[in-house]
């Protein structure tokens, strides 16, 4: 049993480096429990600095397990402040390496990384073995989270080889827990329960019913990922008979929550709704609202999959405004591509249409807060390349000062080198000169970088959308292009591309992979279509092409060839082949209604409202605008609210293009 103290007992015998180990794993796995034994060892009397700056670091850790990530952040600052006063490294490590899994909690993992990293900087000649075996898993688990596998396995392999040599089983089977999820990120599943295997053995050797927990929870991950479902359904219910025998509450509400989502998966909607109304009811006894908002997701997505339409909407919506008002955009973005899918089951497309619009919004939304950071980012790095510029500069003209000095004096005592030191000084006047028209020509070549990165995606390197909405208000309509030799009309046109199942490329395989696929749908674009038409990365998925001047009777076969070439390109990620498909949405520019063209706005909106058609109606398709049926811009609302209904009432004329081959399956 973990021993409180009094303030006496402290002075004679101060914590060690076991019972601060007792503690942490009371707090990794019962932290409730946890509440009076950190309170406990705070209030012991004659500590040194040493001490209270380990006991705020466990401080730390518990508000972080707690949900109390804030506050977390704020002990762990406190702590670092007291090893540096002490100048010890391996308790400023620590602090930093607490207050990364701490920022971690208010997803920022971004600057996670970089504390793992700083942390692991300074224990890197720490005495205290346990410290480099955690900051070795840390950083491993950073390093897999940035898509760096190569890096991520050489540190945690590093992490297991230490452990072993210490003879440590609990870090043994700590580095050897998160070494099988990262096989697991590597698709080498075998290698993968390999390793949680070990992990579950040394458990049970310490007697850990906690850790038993967790590793079968790892178990169950690898086991869904590989495909096994029934192999995870029964390594999360044995977690969670572990978790109840020892009243790990909060193990408990995410186990029946991870149990929800594998019933969820096999359309086992009764089993699913029973484990998600219990994992509500506990996170309400917690006061977990995340993991309450969670479970309401996958209590209305049982109800959505067992007909009742209206219980579903109301659960899941509810859970979503947890999500809008914790400002947790990823996750929302996230849930709401799952209700698009859940809708579509159960036969509500327009709900799937409606749901797969806000994703749309959020995901642009999203895209272009990470591209005004990284504009930010590059305006930094370039105010920075000045100021060392003006550093530079500055340096020079005190160097010719120095010079002048010296020319001064010179004078005095030498008059016959007189003639000597203004020549001199002509010639430094002159490289000055030219150093100062060398450094304006770099500020303007540097201006002219600047102004060409903000006005292309910095991943696939095609034009961004502000590049585009700035042509388009500058961009001057012709009422009448022509015809073609054939006697077509010459119009434009614009085609809007959403990759299909996006969100699965990079649940499966890494945002590393999500990136790549866009790289190469970027190239496939600039094969398939001609210099002449602008492309544009329209935001997260999607992308926009305008065609400048097209056949009107071509554009049918444009969006043929854009379905079909792009699922031809493939990528080798990683020892894993992938291709997409993409859905499309196309119109002629301008558009007509009545006797005028609506603005290009509407028409995007037009042509987007298309595109989600063709999500709603099986994916891989297109769906064009051939013209506006005898509308003004008094009913034009109508259709984009319900492009659909419309096309059924004939106020919109559509045409539906699909590949070759699914023409074929619709023939037959």
């Amino acid at each position: 049993m973990l021993a409180t103290g009094g303030a006496t007992a402290a002075d004679v015998n101060p914590p060690t480096p076991d019972r601060y180990t007792e503690i942490g794993e009371v707090i990794r796995v019962t932290p409730q429990r946890a509440v009076p034994l950190v309170a406990a060892l705070e209030a012991e009397a004659g500590r040194s600095p040493a001490e209270h700056a380990r006991a705020l670091t466990l401080s730390c850790d518990l508000s972080h397990r707690l949900g109390k990530h804030e506050e977390a952040v704020q002990l762990c600052e406190q702590a670092f402040e007291l090893g540096r006063q002490a100048h010890d490294d391996s308790l400023v490590a620590r602090a930093l390496l607490s207050k990364a899994y701490a920022v971690f909690g208010l997803n920022e993992s971004a600057q996670s990384h970089q504390l793992v990293w700083e942390a692991e900087r300074l224990a890197a000649n720490s005495p205290d073995t346990g410290l480099r075996i955690l900051v070795l898993i840390s950083s491993g688990e950073s390093y897999a989270e940035e898509g760096n596998f190569p890096v991520a396995l050489n540190k945690l392999q590093g992490a297991v080889t230490l452990a072993r040599q210490h003879d440590d089983p609990l870090q043994i089977a700590i580095a050897l827990k998160s070494l099988a999820y990262l096989y697991g990120q590597m698709r080498e599943f075998d290698k993968g329960f390999e390793a949680v295997a070990e992990a579950e053995k040394l458990a049970e050797q310490i007697d850990s019913p906690g850790r038993r927990a967790i590793f079968k929870t790892t178990e169950a991950i690898l086991a869904v990922s590989n495909g096994d479902v029934a192999r995870g359904t029964k390594a999360l219910l044995a977690a969670l008979a572990l978790e109840r025998g020892i009243g790990a509450d909060a193990m408990v509400s995410n186990t029946l929550v991870n149990l929800a989502d594998i019933y969820l998966r096999q359309q086992d909607w009764r089993r699913a709704l029973t484990y998600a109304q219990q994992a509500l009811d506990q996170a309400q006894k917690l006061h977990d609202d995340s993991l309450a908002a969670t479970a309401r997701v996958n209590v209305g997505q049982a109800y959505l999959g067992m007909g009742r339409l209206a219980e579903g909407k109301k659960h899941i919506e509810e859970g979503m405004d947890w999500y809008q008002r914790s400002g947790n955009k990823p996750d929302q973005q996230g849930v709401l591509v799952e209700y698009g899918d859940a809708l579509e089951r159960a036969g509500d497309l327009a709900g799937a249409l409606a749901a797969y619009h806000r994703e749309r919004a959020l995901s642009n939304e999203l895209f272009e807060t990470r591209r005004q950071k990284a504009m930010m980012e590059l305006q930094e790095k370039y105010e920075a390349d000045k100021r060392q510029r003006q550093i530079e500069m500055l340096r020079q003209e005190n160097q010719v000062k120095s010079t002048e000095i010296d020319n001064r004096r010179l004078q005095q005592r030498i008059w016959w080198l007189l003639a000597l030191v203004f020549a001199l000084a002509s010639v430094i006047v002159g490289i000055l000169y030219r150093k100062v028209r060398h450094a304006n020509a770099q500020l303007e070549e540097k201006n002219l970088e600047l102004k060409q990165q903000s006005a292309r995606d910095p991943l696939t390197a095609l034009y961004n959308r502000r590049h585009f909405q700035e042509f388009m208000r500058s961009h001057q309509e012709i009422e009448r292009r022509g015809t073609n030799p054939s006697g077509d009309e010459i119009v434009s046109a614009m085609f809007l591309l959403d990759v299909d199942h996006f969100k699965h490329i990079n649940d499966t395989h890494g945002h590393g992979a999500g990136d790549a696929v866009l790289r190469e749908i970027a190239d496939a674009l600039r094969e398939i279509l001609r210099e002449t038409d602008m492309i544009v990365r329209w935001g997260g998925e999607e992308f926009l092409a305008f065609l400048p001047a097209v056949p009107r009777g071509s554009l049918d076969e444009v969006a043929r060839r854009l379905l079909v070439g792009i699922p031809e390109r493939t990528i080798d990620y990683q020892g894993t082949r992938l291709s997409v498909n993409v859905s499309i949405g196309f119109a002629p520019f301008p558009l007509i209604a009545g006797a005028a063209s609506i603005s290009w706005e509407r028409a995007i909106n037009i042509v987007d409202m298309a595109l989600y058609m063709a999500k709603g109606h099986g994916r891989n398709r297109a769906y064009g605008v051939r013209g506006l049926a005898g509308l003004d811009h008094a009913n034009m609302d109508g259709i984009e609210q319900d492009i659909e209904k419309a096309w059924r009432d004939g106020l919109i004329d559509l045409s539906v293009v699909t590949p070759p081959m699914l023409e074929l399956r619709m023939a037959s």
